[in-house]
């Protein structure tokens, strides 16, 4: 065990000088300062997508801050919710904009968030080494989508009434355990004061705290590995005598400046949002949801929010008559894999034993059961991206041209099935969803072959950089 010990400085030192080596001989401030800012090495070929990270942390601390402020005035009553929602914009000095401020910055958490896997998605960021930061990415999405469901129903209105409803109904589709799940969720028999304080303490206290965890292991995970990089190289294998890599920049001052930069662009747009369209169309705040919940009148059209859109559509395309073709895809699926994979004897006997158990069960549950595992496997498949690629290269930019489409064909489906989500469902719509659904889902499964299929082009052995 080391013992406490104190720098000796100069009695002319500064007396900041003097309070950071009190500091620092009692807590890790400046090691810490190094280890993740000013002696961090990142790659020095970064461009625009890499700042969609620090974006994503600037909007988390925005939804805590109006957070805290919202709930000094809000009533987490079912008979005072939509009405403390009103006093907050209406006589609460500034509190329209805090509310804007906490509405746009749920939005634009998903569309940051977004981004911020897309690039991961492009360079091969969940590859060895950092599977588990992506893990943790995935962990953090996850937890997001919770945060963001369990505030939704806290305004008290229509559709945040219904659309909770609608949502905790779907784990009555469970066999079994399913309403009894759906009742335990709700508190009650239907949506009401319980659930409202439910889904209250969950959205304020027990969700950012797990949150918040996740982030920070995120950090903690893609510090120790290092950061990836447009081509997919590791600097940490060519260092120089002092063990710097060759091709990385200090985080700070470097990209940390630029990161100020990306911060500015986006709070103007930011504010430009909140102060002329905070509504965004209904697409960030619905119509419904200005109107107090109505127990005994239905909207005629029940949505979730945009960034659950594409998983809901997912939900609503598996109708019975898609069940069919689930079947068809099933069977195929499962001779694909004994047929074309290098699984071990045992695996495969697994697996069609898996697969056989799924084909019995589509004949035993109905459609809807279904509907609300296509959706959930939607979500969750996406962590296991790092053993379902099997490129020899991490970056799309030495991938055969032809990925690229591949990749454009799949965004193209994520954002079709997002689209629709929000319309009220049609026959065309429906199988416009259904084959959308086969695409996303295909995109995953069928990854172990094309993404090592096709002539790949050489990797560098160090980053590609133009100083500018």
């Amino acid at each position: 065990m080391m013992a406490f010990q104190e720098k000796k400085l100069p009695a002319d030192a500064p007396f900041s000088a003097k309070a950071l080596n009190w500091v620092d001989a009692r807590f890790p401030l400046t090691s810490t300062w190094k280890a993740h800012l000013s002696e961090y090495y990142a790659p020095k070929n970064f461009n625009f997508w890499y700042a969609f990270g620090s974006l994503a942390l600037l909007v988390l601390v925005i939804q805590i801050v109006t957070g805290i402020f919202l709930v000094m005035h809000y009533k987490p009553d079912a008979t005072l919710a939509f009405n403390s929602v009103e006093y907050i914009m209406r006589d609460v000095p500034w509190g329209w904009l805090i509310r804007y401020m906490h509405s746009t910055g749920a939005s634009a958490f998903f569309i940051v968030v977004y981004l911020h896997m897309l690039r991961g998605l492009l360079y091969g960021s969940y590859r060895k080494p950092r599977e588990l930061v992506w893990l943790f990415g995935v962990a953090i999405f996850l937890a997001l989508m919770a945060e963001a469901f369990f505030g939704y129903l806290l305004p008290w209105g229509q559709m945040s009434y219904w659309g909770a409803q609608v949502i905790v109904n779907l784990f009555g589709a469970i066999p079994f355990i399913g309403p009894d799940l759906s009742l335990w969720i709700r508190g009650d028999y239907v949506v009401s004061d319980a659930t409202l304080n439910r889904f209250f303490s969950f959205h304020v206290i027990a969700i950012p705290l797990v949150l918040l965890g996740l982030v920070v292991a995120h950090i903690i995970a893609l510090h120790e590995v290092g950061s990836n990089n447009p081509d997919g190289i590791e600097i940490k294998e060519k260092t120089d005598s002092n063990g710097v890599p060759l091709d990385g920049i200090p985080f700070h001052p470097y990209y940390s400046v630029h990161d100020v930069f990306v911060v500015a662009v986006f709070l103007i747009v930011f504010s430009a949002i909140i102060f002329f369209a905070p509504e965004m169309g209904g697409y960030f705040l619905e119509y419904n949801n200005f109107i107090p919940a109505d127990p005994l009148k239905t909207p005629p059209h029940i949505a979730p929010v945009w960034y659950f859109t594409p998983f809901y559509s997912v939900l609503r395309a598996t109708t019975s008559q898609f069940m069919y073709a689930l079947e068809v895809g099933l069977v195929a699926y499962v001779a694909l894999v004994i047929a074309k994979s290098k699984l071990s004897g045992k695996v495969k006997i697994a697996f069609i034993v898996v697969g056989a158990a799924a084909l019995v069960g589509m004949f035993i549950f109905d459609a809807k059961f279904w509907g609300v595992v296509l959706m959930g496997v939607s979500v969750l498949i996406l962590g296991g991206l790092p053993w379902l690629d099997h490129s020899p290269v991490k970056s799309i930019r030495y991938r055969p041209g032809w990925h690229r489409y591949v990749y454009l064909v799949f965004g193209i489906a994520f954002v079709i099935l997002g689209y629709l989500g929000v319309l009220p469902p049609t026959e065309t719509r429906t199988l416009v969803a259904q084959i959308c659904t086969f695409i996303y889902l295909g995109f995953f499964l069928l990854m172990p072959w094309w993404s090592s299929m096709g002539q790949f082009k050489p990797v560098p052995e160090r980053v590609t950089f133009k100083p500018h």
